[in-house]
């Protein structure tokens, strides 16, 4: 077995110790944030569309019908409070990808993925441009993403994909000159592929131009079922104090369990955990340049991706992907002290010269992560209810795109959005537990062991690779 470039044994405890001791157990981004409150829904009221979900597919929903008709009567149901779960915890990467990486868009598009590349960068261009337009403060930042190598086999795929425009090669010299870490033996900049933003001030921004377009946002309403019986085409949206009757129906709901059974077990929670450092010292900065403030991951199946928050924190997540038995969400699950610890001992092994910076955040979220890696989409009552979930961790821009194609299948439209074989299929879902567990957590082992064996694939692997089946953190 090969020996990783990437060697964390050398931290010290004590220091990754300290680093934490004064963390708070809190998404950064939704620290101190100033959003509005909106209504608890109740009564009967009737509407032309009912969105449930407040997160970034939610917003987006709502706020592009009322763009396409702002005589449509829009409501946004939220179980919680605006943005609390996903869409306030991510890393904040805005992403040119509609399918969780070129690789996996590949292989299982291979006949449309340069469509799908174009789509997504309209898509992401689209997004800055409402940004701009709305003057909205979110911390926007179209600074492409750095991929960097950290063990030699990982070199020349990064090569390889070198094209001399918009995605650019970098050395080792060149790499560390960018973002100067001992870990990095090559490096691609691709420069336009990603934007960095404030995830919180991101919900926020889309909640406020909803309630300015008209649209109804009601929080602590959880949906406790869909009646598609009546026989005048409504949906009665059922929640603990009310019922709300739709002409329509979006369901972005995201890791949560689908208000529609068949969908069930097409996606599993998989918790990822996240740090946030105290904002770096000018010297820190200067120590490990990162002038270009590009977002950073690597190339490992259990990969780190990290950032430079406007006030120059680092945030630092990735690695660990943990999917408990059952696939059950829970507030105590949020609090996962070895992974912060393991998240901890990476970060400075990574930036050795960072010693003595401490984090002041540290939080968990779950991902919806589907067989595929990227959204799938539904449809149900015949045509009345439509359904995106399965986005795996790369969604803070595909929400906007997923949120187009319902409101297409809602309006019966035929696009090209809709005539995508991505958007017409759908992938396989997860065995019932204890398939469920034990099929996640012998992946997973298998990908930490292609990790540290210059990326070879065993048996297990190549097996779900040929059935378009996986596991991915």
């Amino acid at each position: 077995m090969a020996e990783t470039a990437f060697d964390r044994s050398h931290v010290n405890p004590a220091l990754v110790a300290s680093s934490l001791s004064a963390s708070a157990l809190q998404p950064f981004w939704l620290d101190n944030l100033d959003v509005p409150e909106w209504p608890a829904f109740s009564g009967r009221e009737v509407f032309d569309l009912v969105v449930v979900g407040g997160g970034y597919t939610g917003l987006w929903t709502a706020l592009l019908a009322k763009q396409r008709d702002p005589s449509t009567r829009v409501a946004v149901l939220e179980g919680r409070t605006v943005g609390w779960a996903a869409s306030g915890r991510n890393g904040g990467f805005v992403e040119v990808s509609l399918t969780h990486g070129e690789a996996n868009g590949r292989r299982r598009y291979a006949r449309e993925f340069d469509q799908l590349e174009r789509l997504g960068l309209a898509n992401l261009d689209e997004i800055e441009a409402t940004v701009a337009d709305g003057a909205w403060d979110c911390d926007f930042e179209r600074t492409g993403s750095l991929a960097v190598a950290v063990e030699q086999y990982q070199v020349d795929e990064l090569r390889e994909a070198h094209n001399g425009t918009t995605e650019l090669f970098l050395d080792t010299d060149a790499v560390r000159a960018e973002v100067d870490s001992p870990t990095y033996l090559a490096g691609l900049w691709s420069t336009r592929s990603t934007a960095l933003v404030h995830p919180g001030k991101l919900v926020a921004s889309l909640a406020r131009a909803c309630a300015e377009a008209g649209v109804e946002i009601f929080e602590r309403s959880p949906v406790r079922g869909l009646d598609t019986r009546s026989t005048a085409g409504a949906v009665v949206v059922e929640t603990r104090e009310g019922s709300a009757v739709a002409a329509r129906v979006a369901l972005a709901t995201n890791a949560f369990p689908s208000l529609l059974g068949r969908y069930r077990l097409h996606t599993v929670p998989v918790y990822d955990y996240v740090l946030m450092t105290e904002p770096l010292t000018g010297d820190q900065l200067a120590s490990i340049g990162w002038a270009d403030r590009q977002g950073v991951s690597d190339l490992a199946n259990q990969f780190h991706y990290y950032r430079l928050s406007a006030d120059n924190r680092i945030l630092w997540g990735g690695y660990d992907a943990v999917y408990r038995y059952g696939g059950h969400i829970r507030p105590e699950y949020d609090d996962r002290p070895q992974s912060f610890e393991t998240l901890a001992r990476h970060f400075f092994a990574t930036f050795p010269q960072l010693e003595g910076v401490r984090f002041s955040h540290r939080w968990g979220g779950v991902i919806d992560t589907s067989t595929r890696f990227s959204a799938f989409f539904g449809r149900a009552a015949r045509g009345r209810v439509s359904y995106a979930a399965g986005f795996t961790g790369l969604g803070v821009a595909a929400t906007r795109f997923a949120a187009n194609v319902m409101l297409d299948h809602l309006g019966g439209l035929d696009t090209e959005r809709t005539r995508l074989r991505m958007v017409k299929s759908v992938p396989p879902p997860f065995p019932p537990e204890p398939a469920a567990f034990l099929g996640v957590q012998a992946t997973r082992w298998a990908l930490d062991r292609a990790d540290h064996n210059d990326g070879k694939r065993n048996l297990m692997l190549r097996t779900l690779d040929a059935a378009g089946l996986g596991f991915d953190s």
